[in-house]
Order: C-alpha cells, then sequence, then structure tokens
C-alpha cells in the first residue's frame, strides 16, 4: 500500500515538472542533435531530381547499381513487383533494359530457382534512384579500381 501511494506521488512530480518546464521555457533551451530546438516543427524532406539516363560506375566490387530512372510509384509486395516486368528474363531483352543478375535467382543453399529468390525480391532493399543530392558531410572516398 506505501509502495503505490509513493508511486503515485512521484508520478504527480514527474507530471507536474513536466508541466512546469515547458510553460516555463526550460525546453525550448534544449537543442536536438541536429541543432534546432526540441520542440520545432520539423521541415518538409528535400525532393530531389531523378537523374534519368545517366549511367554511374560502380565505386566498389559488389556495390549494388543505381537504378537511371524514378522508381517512386513502382509497386512491390507479395503479389506485383513492377521492376521485374522489365529486368527479369526474358523480358529484358524485349525492354532493352539490364537483366537482373543470375545471383537473385539462387537461395541461401546455393540451389537455383526458377524465380527470384525471396530474399532478393524487394529491390529498393538494395537498389536505389541516381538523384542530384549533394553529399551531406565532406567525403574523400575513392572508388576502388576493378578489373573487369
Amino acid at each position: 500500500m506505501k509502495t503505490k501511494i509513493m508511486a503515485i506521488a512521484i508520478a504527480i512530480a514527474v507530471v507536474l515538472g513536466l508541466a512546469l518546464g515547458t510553460s516555463t521555457g526550460i525546453a525550448a533551451d534544449v537543442k536536438a542533435l541536429r541543432d534546432t530546438a526540441v520542440n520545432a516543427p520539423d521541415k518538409a524532406a528535400d525532393v530531389f531530381k531523378v537523374q534519368d539516363g545517366v549511367k554511374h560506375e560502380r565505386a566498389y566490387r559488389q556495390q549494388p547499381p543505381l537504378v537511371p530512372h524514378a522508381t517512386d510509384k513502382y509497386e512491390i509486395d507479395l503479389k506485383v513487383n513492377q521492376c521485374l516486368r522489365c529486368h527479369e528474363w526474358p523480358y529484358s531483352d524485349q525492354e532493352k533494359a539490364p537483366k537482373i543478375s543470375d545471383l537473385h535467382y539462387i537461395d541461401r543453399n546455393g540451389v537455383r530457382q526458377d524465380t527470384v529468390n525471396g530474399n532478393r525480391y524487394v529491390c529498393t532493399q538494395c537498389h536505389v534512384s541516381q538523384v542530384d543530392a549533394k553529399p551531406l558531410v565532406e567525403n574523400k572516398f575513392q572508388p576502388a579500381v576493378m578489373n573487369r
């Protein structure tokens, strides 16, 4: 009984402290990691233009290729994957689009399947559209020299 009363008293003290702290402007002095006030509304996310048709070389050997077209309206769920309409064999020849790698048809046990493996089905998990976004921080990364 005594612990219940103590817990209720602590809860009331916390609620009153928070209410008094925000009304006196204490929270306004707290800064978030992104250097904005904690209670300031977030600005809308930047929208970047997709670089249609521009092909960038890969920066390292196993880098998933960047997509040279917009994919924001593509549907990818359990029944539909619009990427496969152009990039899966035999459609890739008809659409003149790059065929997805044969590795996408191999399961965890190394067994080749007739359809894209479930682990590789959600294309946007690895592949992103190329956009005109500037780097967020200075970057001195140099691409690896690849033997082709």
